[in-house]
């Protein structure tokens, strides 16, 4: 039998997952990273995707993840997200009306900078569109 992984999955908003796991797959900024138990310490950071998680006997858990670092040591890994939806909690309706808002800030926006956090912000929605 392969040996456990402690992963931790945080966001500013909540401790989402705090257990024992055989295998997590996330979305680094130079590639996608299988991470198990035994995996050799490594930092990162993350690109907006998605975050998978597999418990032997459990179907594969999903999450969005729209930026922050993630850290292998002995100890495990820790994601901390800068956002975080479980992909089976979005509302595809919502999220549809969210972009729409998001490219209307963009048309809005009155400033190059706030030009740019809003269009950052519609990239981010279509590329969690795009997970579901």
């Amino acid at each position: 039998m392969a040996e456990k992984l402690s992963f931790d999955l945080v966001s500013p908003e909540r401790l989402l997952i705090s257990e024992q796991v055989d295998l997590v797959t996330v979305p680094g900024t130079e590639g996608d990273m299988g991470i198990m138990g035994g995996h050799a310490p490594v930092m990162s950071t993350l690109r907006p995707g998605v975050i998978g998680v597999e418990t032997e006997g459990q179907p594969e858990r999903r999450y969005f993840v729209r930026g922050g670092f993630v850290e292998v040591t002995p100890a495990g890994l820790t994601v901390l997200a800068e956002h975080t939806v479980p992909l089976d909690e979005l509302d595809a309706a919502a999220l549809e009306l969210e972009i729409e808002n998001a490219g209307q800030d963009v048309a809005d926006a009155k400033t190059d900078a706030k030009r740019q956090v809003a269009q950052e912000k519609l990239d981010h929605l279509k590329q969690l569109r795009q997970s579901l």
